[in-house]
């Protein structure tokens, strides 16, 4: 344990329970769900509403080998493709195998996909897959599907949801195991202010942390809370330097910022070609899937052609669709696109590459556990080893089902007994100084200049430094006359877990000096299969310093000493 801690006044309320969950998103809501089947006392933290998550903004899809023909072996092996060399291939075999059945229960639960005239489910290709096996939901809604699902099930069970709460950190017993967490509820309800949900089993299902970034496909909730907890809890982290920016983000001018208007990969698996001012399509020759490569290498192809002539962005073109289709099957995108003043009908879109998926993150085993006894980790904000260092599309929200279920079996498993926090939990450890709220600007143009889709050791240093410069400001004026002080707040905790975990990546990012997946450095152009195919872990040292540690072998070590 690093006894590293957010500065937060003591919690003023405390309920109990056998399991919180953070999060609700497909990974948060089906593993609360299947706790409490299991007859676990259950509790939901959400930072937003239930339905305020990354899941809902999903559109593509779901992947799973569904259709007639497909095998859980091909899309292994497209997912192996995607990883670059990277996934553990257990975690991925574990991925592929259940995840089928695991789309099933989803259904069972009251999802509702879309179907063929004949009743099939149906599906499109993505990116990266050589079969159509994704299945999707209202057209291009499928997260909000999902989410509607998944929320009606959690409040038709009545489990115990506390919203519009900001986790802050873990509580731990007197031998470090897992004893809850501590958290502000803002605005009035049962809970108010800083409080704690007693637990001896937290999974962590806080999503993303494409806030770090300047422009990204994420809610403003994805701030990186949970990295960041686990991080001062002493848990390991890994890959964090494997950002995804999607291809095909909607080009709201080169000043936007915050979350903006994803235009889905199924656009393209349903024909629609990236362009650039002349018409020309430049994918074709860079890849054999052409606009369905993987999508670290369409963000890179889009990425160079901006370069070479000398534009802000591209355009993908599907005016071959028509009206009907449009309308049809991405009504949502045609709406968001015309609320801007594109008609995608007539017009082609313009687009370019923006911050959208971790594929790192909390380290975890194949039961979702990671380095901490009790704590565990599922969806966007875990590193299961699944992705490795490129995602391949619309594995995510299967990899959030297959290892919500694989935890809330776990945790009904081993059951273990309740715990009284310790005294350094109930104590502020040592806190870490807060940042002021305006900082976060300054944090996401730092990322976004020095650690976005192309990466130099330059650009990284100074990031490094831009970043270490903040750090040590906000430590001087911890230390200096109480007037410069910054209150304890929502924004506060906010910006100092975006800083805790844009140095982690900075650092993550320096250390691997090759191009691998979605991880481009313009200095170092190749892969290095002799040094590249290892993990980097990283964890926080007691003086807040991130250490990088490269495992010896592309697999991951196990999460405990004994395992």
């Amino acid at each position: 344990m690093t006894g590293i801690r957010l500065t937060a006044p003591a919690p003023g309320w405390a309920i109990d329970a056998d399991v919180v969950v953070v999060g609700s998103g497909v990974a948060g809501l089906t593993a609360a769900l299947r706790c409490a089947a299991a007859g676990l006392d259950t509790v939901v933290v959400t930072k937003a509403r239930l339905d305020d998550g990354s899941t809902r903004w999903a559109q593509g899809g779901i992947a799973a080998a569904l259709g007639e023909g497909d095998t859980p072996e091909q899309h292994l092996d497209d997912t192996l493709v995607a990883g670059a060399g990277l996934c553990d291939e257990e975690a991925v075999r574990t991925l592929v195998t259940e995840g089928p059945d695991a789309v099933r229960r989803l259904i069972t639960t009251g999802a509702h996909f879309d179907t063929t005239d004949s009743g099939d489910i149906a599906l499109t290709r993505e990116g990266g897959h050589h079969r159509r096996r994704i299945a999707h939901a209202g057209g291009d809604a499928t997260g909000a599907e999902i989410s509607r699902a998944l929320v009606e099930a959690v409040r038709e069970a009545a489990l115990h949801t506390i919203e519009n709460a900001l986790v802050l950190d873990l509580l731990t017993d007197a031998e470090g195991r897992t004893a809850g967490v501590s958290l502000h509820v803002m605005g009035e309800g049962q809970h108010d202010g800083v409080g704690a949900v007693r637990a001896p089993s937290v999974v962590l299902a806080t999503g993303g942390m494409g806030q770090v970034f300047s422009a990204t496909t994420n809610p403003s909730v994805s701030t990186g809370d949970g990295v960041a907890l686990a991080l001062r809890a002493g848990a390991e982290v890994s890959d964090l330097e494997f950002v995804q920016f999607h291809p095909t983000v909607l080009f709201l001018g080169a000043d936007s910022e915050g979350q903006q208007p994803l235009v889905s990969e199924a656009v393209r698996g349903e024909g629609a070609h990236l362009v650039d001012a002349d018409g020309v399509r430049f994918m074709l020759g860079q890849h054999e899937l052409a606009e369905l490569a993987p999508r670290d290498i369409v963000a890179k192809g889009i990425t160079r052609r901006m370069h070479e002539k000398g534009a802000e962005h591209m355009y993908l073109d599907a005016r071959h669709f028509g009206a009907a289709m449009w309308e049809q099957r991405f009504p949502t995108i045609l709406a968001a696109c015309r609320s801007h003043g594109i008609d995608p009908v007539t017009e082609p879109i313009p687009v370019a590459p923006a911050a959208h998926y971790a594929s790192g993150g909390v380290r975890t085993d194949l039961r979702g556990r990671t380095t901490v006894p009790g704590l565990y980790a599922c969806g966007e904000v875990a590193c299961t080893g699944v992705h490795g260092a490129n995602r391949l599309a619309s594995n995510s929200l299967l990899e959030g089902l297959v290892f919500a279920e694989r935890i809330a079996a776990d945790i009904a498993e081993v059951r273990p007994p309740r715990t009284e926090p310790g005294e350094a939990s109930r104590a502020a450890g040592d806190p870490v100084p807060l940042l002021a709220p305006e900082a976060r600007t300054a944090i996401q143009r730092t990322m976004t200049r020095g650690a976005g889709v192309l990466r130099s050791a330059g650009s990284l240093a100074a990031a490094a430094e831009e970043l270490e410069a903040l750090h040590r400001e906000a430590a001087a004026d911890a230390e200096a006359d109480g007037a410069k002080a910054v209150v304890p707040g929502v924004d506060a905790w906010e910006v100092t877990n975006l800083l805790l975990v844009s140095r982690v990546l900075v650092a993550a990012a320096r250390d691997r000096e090759e191009t691998r997946g979605c991880h481009w450095r313009e200095d170092r152009p190749d892969r290095d299969d002799a040094h590249g195919r290892r993990h980097l872990v990283v964890r926080i040292a007691p003086d807040r310093t991130p250490v990088v540690h490269r495992t010896e072998t592309a697999a991951f070590p196990p999460v405990r000493p004994s395992d």
